[in-house]
């Protein structure tokens, strides 16, 4: 295998992150199914090397914002396993309280922004919080998630617009998975080299193995240099693959089973697994225990989870407004 300028401890933080965002996510797939888990759910089997590469790079004052395939983004960030399941619960411990849901994680605490629902709606926020680091003179920046289907939203393009006319140091990130929904790339848009959009506003721009930990780190250590320096935003397009269907409710019959297994060759779990062996790094007992305490993280979730209590109705009350600000009166 290739040499890499990677170290044991880098991909043992790989392998452990993405190992507990498999298993919570199969988790969270059979409690779906056993009705613990209502409304919908979006899984991110398969697409773990994207989070995983981000955060070796990112530091923790740096903020996040993503759509609605947002538990794994909630977890890499530091929220813990507990908060996450409880809010996929509606509990009251959830990290939004148990208002918020499946697609809708946020914490103030770990700079963690959403979980939006709205196909393309947290773009222009995602630009909107780099604006707020510009104008407070740190030297933060924001990560900006989107899918595929998201780029076809005028929003996309606005916010890319302003972003490069102000140089704001923002990452905006296509997971591209390859299907909107159910509907393939090719079949929606023109252009089905994603990255190619940010050359319509001179954003430096380019394609990633969304399934390679490596590739993910090393792209996204260039654009994050850049916008620390206030060279303003780039664009990347990781390319992917879910292994699941779009939602809980997709049975996913748009693609053959031959596709998904010729992406599941390539699983970043298991490549990086194997990496880690034949570089001597960790032996199979040891991996295993990581596996184990990864496991009991999860299942600990689930009792937190199913332990907690639903919020009370005053709290629909709550949260609407900011007692930050002194315009915003009773």
């Amino acid at each position: 295998m290739a040499k890499t300028k990677f170290d044991k401890e880098t991909y043992l933080f790989w392998y452990e992150q993405m190992y507990l965002m498999r298993r919570f996510e199969e988790r969270s797939g059979q409690l779906y199914g056993m009705q613990k888990i209502k409304g919908f759910c979006h899984l991110y089997i398969g697409q773990e090397a994207v989070m995983a590469g981000a955060m070796s790079t990112l530091r923790k004052e740096d903020a996040m914002i993503t759509a609605y395939r947002d538990h794994a983004h909630a977890l890499a960030k530091g929220i813990s396993a507990n908060e996450v399941m409880a809010e996929l619960y509606g509990k009251a411990t959830g990290c939004s309280k148990g208002k918020g849901g499946s697609m809708h994680m946020f914490s103030k605490p770990h700079r963690f922004f959403g979980g939006h629902g709205i196909v393309g709606g947290q773009v222009p926020l995602g630009a909107g919080i780099a604006f707020s680091e510009k104008y407070l003179g740190t030297d933060n920046v924001c990560v900006c998630y989107m899918g595929d289907g998201a780029v076809r939203q005028g929003a996309f393009h606005e916010a890319l617009n302003m972003a490069m006319t102000w140089k704001l140091p923002v990452i905006f990130i296509i997971e591209n998975n390859a299907y909107a929904m159910g509907t393939s790339v090719e079949r929606t848009s023109n252009v089905t080299n994603l990255y190619k959009l940010g050359s319509a506003y001179d954003m430096p721009s380019e394609p990633v193995d969304g399934m390679n930990p490596e590739a993910v780190h090393e792209s996204m250590d260039k654009a994050i240099t850049r916008a620390r320096k206030g060279e303003g935003p780039t664009l990347l397009e990781m390319v992917t693959y879910r292994y699941k269907g779009h939602s809980m409710s997709d049975p996913a019959k748009y693609r053959s089973k031959e596709e998904v297994e010729e992406y599941k060759q390539r699983d970043p779990i298991e490549v990086t697994k194997t990496k880690i062996l034949k570089s001597k790094w960790a032996t199979e007992s040891e991996l295993e225990a990581i596996n184990a305490r990864v496991n009991q993280i999860v299942e600990e979730s689930v009792r937190f989870a199913e332990d907690s209590p639903y919020p009370t109705p005053d709290e629909l009350f709550k949260d609407v407004y900011s007692d930050e600000y002194p315009y915003i009166t009773d």
